[in-house]
């Protein structure tokens, strides 16, 4: 079992005629990922090295059985493409596309969160469950399969983390991004309840950063609700007040959002801290030891 992406995944690309679309969607492919469609409004009948490519996300999930959306398109038509993929009865979708305005996705959000569909994204590196599924960009080679459940608003550091594990015999059950933006599809929160009802995690590893107080927020998630050991790494501790670092949503604004406050908060609940990624894994390693 893995969230999110598994073997069960029918993956659509939309964007996959573009070549980050069709780059990344062929790498997941290679992966093991089941790769059936994509999708570019005036393509339909192509096909990109044997994927069919269709006018609308209605017809891959019509004729190929498509469950699940990766938007690679420009900013300006990811929003759409969202809307389309819920509209088609997509279950899940995984946004890579960065630079999608604040307001813009706050609409996203407030249509797409009642319908129960799963949003990752936007301005994330994706979901990846080694052995199983890789959807988004991902470098599946640094990482094994395990059990340690990771989620992170960085792209890099889940990267690095991630391979720190796997060069001390751990592996992963899921790796999710949820993106560095100020407003995302799926929160910590959403992610560690995941983790907490798949049997294959053991463990969680939670990577945070500077801005706002979604870790703050998970923090006492963790302590109302998980009953499986969690780890984090927060990123920014020399950042400037004021200053974005990174992701959009990576700013502190006044005395709040800073590393240590979300240090303080993850704490005070009983998880432990490190200060850089390779004390997180030596964290975890003596945990699971």
């Amino acid at each position: 079992m893995a969230i999110i992406v598994d073997r069960d995944t029918r993956l659509v690309v939309a964007g996959l005629t573009g070549s980050e679309g069709r780059f990344h969607g062929l790498r997941n492919r290679a992966y093991g990922t089941n790769l059936v469609a994509g999708v570019t409004p005036g393509k339909g009948g192509q096909d990109v090295e044997g994927v069919p490519v269709f006018d609308t996300v209605a017809e891959a999930v019509s004729e190929a059985g498509a469950n699940t959306s990766m938007i690679f398109v420009p900013a300006r038509f990811a929003p759409d493409a969202i809307y389309e993929a819920v509209d088609a009865g997509i279950q899940t979708v995984i946004c890579i596309t960065e630079h999608i305005p604040a307001h813009e996705m706050l609409r996203v959000y407030t249509y797409v969160r009642p319908k129960g569909v799963t949003l990752i994204g936007p301005n994330c590196p994706g979901v990846l469950s080694p052995g199983k599924a890789n959807v988004g960009i991902i470098p599946a080679e640094v990482f094994q399969a395990g059990s340690i459940g990771l989620v992170s608003r960085s792209g890099t550091l889940t990267y690095q983390i991630g391979n720190e594990l796997a060069q001390r015999g751990l592996g992963n059950s899921s790796i999710v991004g949820i993106g560095g933006d100020p407003i995302v599809g799926s929160s910590f929160i959403d992610i560690l309840e995941k983790f907490e009802g798949d049997p294959e995690t053991e463990y969680v590893v939670l990577v945070g950063e500077i801005g706002g107080d979604e870790e703050e927020k998970a923090a006492q998630y963790v302590a109302d609700h998980l009953s499986k050991p969690v780890f984090s790494y927060i990123a920014g501790f020399s950042a400037p007040p004021g200053k974005t670092m990174g992701h959009a949503g990576a700013i502190i604004s006044g005395s709040s959002g800073t590393a240590a406050a979300k240090k303080d908060a993850l704490e005070a609940v009983g998880i432990k801290v490190g200060t850089t990624p390779t004390e997180v894994a030596e964290l975890v390693v003596a945990a699971a030891a």
